[in-house]
Formats: structure tokens, C-alpha cells, sequence
């Protein structure tokens, strides 16, 4: 397979009938709304924005809306026992269940998306405040996973109609997060095709890299993964699938606690990697370890960058380089008992990729963390 770093793909070669302006938002369904607000808020430094439950006559569910930069999560908890969000969380644990769109027209989106063989969530709603209008649809993807058209054009609110303001006294400053760079998807053995197909043909996305198991792999394990990305490039999706390996590979370990597809990690940039870091360290947030003698090459592989590299090995932070410059990313550990949700945080200096040249340290970490929970 061709693993050259690619161009970022046209409007045309995406065949981008479906224009989206950028993720609007991420809805995680948890356990504990009102806890896991707070981590969010503390860890990594989200900022409280909106809420919605019983007080809002909201009588199945809370959702607590926060904001950093231009990422916004919905984080939504069950209010009973006979609820799809608590059958959700029992089946895959906190997770996330929505990725949003921000469209111009929802009911456009849906319709075409539909047409074009997409499973309906939900057709177009219009709900409506002082504020103004919001008109959203929703489509199925893998897993249980949905994708929701968000039109907010006629809107001057805070979040969406039915939710009110949310200013509790603590708020932690900002870590420096701005932007949802992608979400990684991991699907079951022989589906990867399946849904790049799905994004391609449903909603107009093309394939910007592919990576076989020569690309991703270990001595024992191994993934394969193909990046579909939308016409404008705001929307990037890996899709990945377990590769045969001597052990269990990551995307094996996921699907097993996940216990289907779902999303594995929501990569998010940051313009100062270094005080981003800093700070969700000094917060407690847990980073994968890299071995110290991966910075031994990294001079040689990667060649001139602006920042100290004894800072970035201290931090743990991996370095890799496109034609169009270089990046430096660091993976955090799961977020949550179950291994499976958790976070990259990413700073592009001109690179487009996604950091081909430290698949093979990020996969030995990995590795080691598997091996110490008895998952390898």
C-alpha cells in the first residue's frame, strides 16, 4: 500500500457535496455527569459554559456543556434506571456517543447523507428560544456511535435551546487546548474498508493516507488504518482495525472492554505544547512513557525544530516531520478504568501527517501498558 504522507485532499477530490464547517461538538455519555464535569474542568482545564436537567425540566437526563477554544463536550449522565444512555455506559463505560457537525443546513445533510445509504438517527428537529432557532439531524455510524448535523446559523444563544447558563464558583484557567484535530475510530477485523467506504460515498470524504501492518506494528502486535478526511480538512477520521500479531494488539484490547466499535481517542491541538503539558501533568493527568532512547535519533530523523528537545524528552513529548514541516504529539493513558477512551494532544508546525515516524515508540508503550494489565 501506498504510505507516502499525501496531499490534503480538494473540495473536489473529497467530493464535497456535504459541506461542514468543523466539529460543533462531542457528547460523552458518563456514569457521573456532575463528577466528571469537574475532572474535565480540573485536568484539563475545560471551562463551564451550559447546563441541562431537572432544573431546565430536562427529566431523563443532566448534561453539563464545557469549552476550550473552539472544543466543546457534552458530558450526560442517566437520571433512571430504564434509560438508552445507562445501557450505553453499561455496555462501553464513559464513551463517546455523538460527534457533531457544524452545517449550514441540517436538513440538507440529512437528507443527502440518507440518500446516499446513511442508517437515520433522528430527522430534522428546529427548537427554538429567545435566542433563536437551532435545526439538527442525526445519522448512525460505527459502533453505536452517531453523527449530528448542527445548524446555528439563526442562533445567537449560548449552546443550544433548552440549556441555561452554567457559572459555578470553581473554574480552573485553561491548559491552552483549541481545536479538535481528529477522532480515531476503531472498528472490528475486516470492517476498516467497510466504513472508509461509508464515509466516502455517505458523506463525501476522501482517503488522505493509509497505513498497513508493515506501517503500524511491533514485534508482536500490529493495527491497520486509513485516514478519511472532508473536502475543507477540518474533519480527519482514522478508522483502524486489529492486524494478525504473535499478542493482543491495542485495537483488540479496545474492542474487547469497549466491547464493540466506538471511538478510541479524541486528538485535540494545542499552539504551546510544552505549557500544555506542564500544566495537565501538574494536574494529574498520567502521559504513555516513552523510552529515553527515542530521543537519541530524533536530532537525525528530524532535523532542526525551534523547541528545547531536553524539554520535550522530559515531558515525554514525540517528535516526527511531513514534507510541510513537523509536529510533536504525546498520548495520554485511558482515561477511565476500562482501557479504552483517552486523549493526544497535538502541535502542528506545518506537518499534515500524523506521526508515522513514532508509531513504533507509541506502540511499545502501549505494549507495556497492556503487558502490566494482562492484556498483551
Amino acid at each position: 500500500m501506498d504510505t507516502q504522507v499525501a496531499k490534503q485532499p480538494t473540495a473536489t477530490a473529497a467530493k464535497d457535496f456535504l459541506p461542514i464547517n468543523g466539529t460543533d461538538y462531542i457528547e460523552l455519555y458518563v456514569g457521573n455527569a456532575k463528577q466528571a464535569a469537574h475532572f474535565y474542568q480540573t485536568a484539563l482545564g475545560f471551562q463551564a459554559l451550559a447546563y441541562a436537567g431537572l432544573e431546565t425540566g430536562v427529566r431523563d437526563r443532566a448534561s453539563y456543556v464545557l469549552r476550550q477554544g473552539k472544543i466543546t463536550l457534552i458530558l450526560t449522565t442517566p437520571l433512571n434506571s430504564k434509560s438508552e444512555i445507562g445501557e450505553h455506559i453499561k455496555n462501553h463505560g464513559d464513551a463517546v456517543k455523538v460527534i457533531a457537525f457544524n452545517v449550514d443546513d441540517a436538513t440538507y445533510s440529512y437528507n443527502e447523507t440518507v440518500k446516499r445509504g446513511a442508517k437515520s438517527f433522528m430527522a430534522p428537529v428546529t427548537t427554538t428560544d429567545a435566542s433563536g432557532s437551532v435545526t439538527i439531524s442525526g445519522i448512525h455510524t460505527y459502533g453505536e456511535t452517531l453523527h449530528i448535523f448542527v445548524e446555528r446559523k439563526n442562533y445567537k444563544g449560548l449552546f443550544l435551546p433548552g440549556y441555561t447558563e452554567w457559572k459555578p464558583l470553581y473554574n480552573p484557567t485553561p491548559v491552552g487546548l483549541e481545536y479538535v484535530d481528529h477522532c480515531v475510530g476503531n472498528v472490528n477485523w475486516g470492517e476498516m474498508n467497510k466504513w472508509a467506504k461509508f464515509y466516502e460515498e455517505v458523506l463525501g470524504f476522501a482517503n488522505l493516507i493509509t497505513f498497513d501492518d508493515k506501517d503500524i506494528s511491533t514485534e508482536y502486535t500490529a493495527l491497520m488504518s486509513k485516514v478519511m478526511c472532508n473536502g475543507n480538512s477540518r474533519i480527519k477520521f482514522p478508522i483502524n482495525e486489529p492486524a494478525k500479531g504473535k499478542k493482543k494488539s491495542q485495537i483488540e484490547e479496545f474492542i474487547d472492554f469497549f466491547e464493540g466499535a466506538g471511538c478510541q481517542h479524541i486528538a485535540v491541538a494545542t499552539d504551546n505544547i510544552i505549557h500544555t503539558i506542564s500544566e495537565m501533568k501538574s494536574r494529574g493527568i498520567e502521559f504513555l512513557y516513552v523510552p529515553g532512547t527515542y530521543y537519541d535519533t530524533v536530532t537525525e530523523r528530524v532535523g532542526e525544530i525551534k523547541e528545547d528537545l531536553n524539554v520535550l524528552k522530559g515531558l515525554g513529548i514525540m517528535v516526527d516531520r511531513d514534507e510541510e514541516g513537523y509536529l510533536l504529539q504525546i498520548f495520554t493513558k485511558p482515561v477511565e478504568d476500562r482501557p479504552t477512551l483517552f486523549f493526544e494532544i497535538i502541535q502542528r508546525v506545518g506537518a499534515k501527517s500524523f506521526g508515522k515516524g513514532n508509531f513504533q515508540a507509541l506502540f511499545e508503550s502501549i505494549e507495556a501498558e497492556q503487558a502490566k494489565r494482562g492484556t498483551l
